[in-house]
């Protein structure tokens, strides 16, 4: 299961903001960038309907695995996870994250990943 569409950050200045002024959270496999979110950064037509909701990105660079299918099976498999959180949370910050994989972190199985994610995610203060 991927990521609703209304749960997704798309477009170069959204991860530029979130690059530029976000704050990071640093794990064992992955790094987790936060920012307050910023509407008027979004699309026109998605600026609408999805201006008040947490949004998530993953990033996956070719440095976790030269593949693209074992790049594409940890994405979905973290955006299944973040789909789950954020379907079970109870508070609704608007805020936009970036997760982005460290290097080594294909060659570990996805349970330390998730792992390492929800640690993540309370440190960025998505849950409390």
């Amino acid at each position: 299961m991927v990521l609703p569409i209304s749960m997704r950050l798309k477009g170069h200045k959204t991860f530029e903001h979130l690059i530029k002024y976000g704050l990071k959270h640093h794990g064992n496999t992955m790094i987790i960038r936060v920012v307050e979110a910023k509407p008027q950064l979004l699309r026109p037509l998605k600026r609408k309907f999805q201006s008040n909701t947490t949004k998530f990105a993953v990033s996956i660079s070719k440095k976790v695995s030269k593949r693209a299918v074992v790049r594409n099976q940890i994405r979905r498999r973290l955006h299944h996870h973040l789909k789950n959180r954020l379907l079970n949370s109870t508070t609704n910050p608007t805020r936009w994250f970036l997760i982005s994989l460290k290097p080594y972190s294909s060659n570990q199985d996805i349970q330390p990943l998730l792992e390492d994610c929800d640690k993540l995610l309370v440190k960025a203060g998505f849950f409390p």
